[in-house]
């Protein structure tokens, strides 16, 4: 018993550590677009809180599962509104440059954090393979959809055709093989982030794109 004690709490604190660390990139990215977008201070702290929990939330509805994560941390709100405030004021006094190539570096952490942490929640809760990969990949993709939607941006994840979700998808697939065997909890979740996120960041790194879809018949 104690040792099956031993291993919720551990794997309880390696899931609350990668979320943790995922809504504060994936904060970041948010923040720095709505920046780049010029919002007010009150659309920074939306836009930021869209790209932070929008993923989560998602998978936590989709799997029934209650409280949502950032109502059962409800620290992280507060961490998040002190956040926005503090990159605010320091890029007003930094006279800091917004670009779109600086949220992609945060943006691809966010996203191997969040698909390793939210493949192995629906793996807790006895989901089938298939469906804990997918409920990954909403986690790490739908918080930037939500994001660039408020920003009038068709969503990164669908007009980049550098891979996006792609990485997601492959680094979940870690997750279900380091559970399958049977490696520790930290190990497999460090393993499957790191998959999502090199995948991604070797993709903004070398320009690789996936090619474009091409419609039938030439345009008359």
């Amino acid at each position: 018993m104690s040792g099956l004690k031993t291993t919720l709490f551990t794997l309880s604190n390696a899931q609350v550590a990668i979320e943790a660390v995922a809504t504060i990139a994936f904060a970041l990215s948010g923040l720095l677009e709505a920046a780049r977008k010029r919002l007010d201070a009150v659309g920074v702290c939306v836009v930021a809180g869209l790209a932070a929990f929008g993923g989560g939330t998602l998978r936590d509805v989709l799997l029934d599962r209650r409280p949502f994560f950032w109502v059962e941390h409800a620290l992280w709100l507060w961490a998040l509104l002190a956040l926005c405030v503090g990159a605010m004021l320091f890029m007003r006094a930094r006279h800091f440059a917004v670009t779109e190539r600086a949220m992609q570096w945060p943006d691809a952490l966010g996203l191997g954090l969040f698909t390793a942490g939210g493949t192995q929640i629906a793996l807790d809760m006895q989901q089938p393979a298939i469906v804990a990969v997918l409920m990954g990949t909403v986690t790490a993709v739908f918080g930037g959809v939500l994001r660039d939607i408020v920003c009038n941006e068709i969503p990164a994840a669908f007009r980049d055709h550098r891979p996006y979700a792609i990485c997601s998808f492959a680094g979940a697939w870690v997750t279900v093989a380091a559970q399958q065997l049977e490696l520790s909890h930290w190990l497999g979740l460090v393993l499957a982030a790191g998959t999502a996120t090199l995948l991604r960041a070797a993709a903004l790194w070398t320009g690789f794109t996936l090619p474009s879809w091409q419609p039938g018949g030439a345009e008359r």
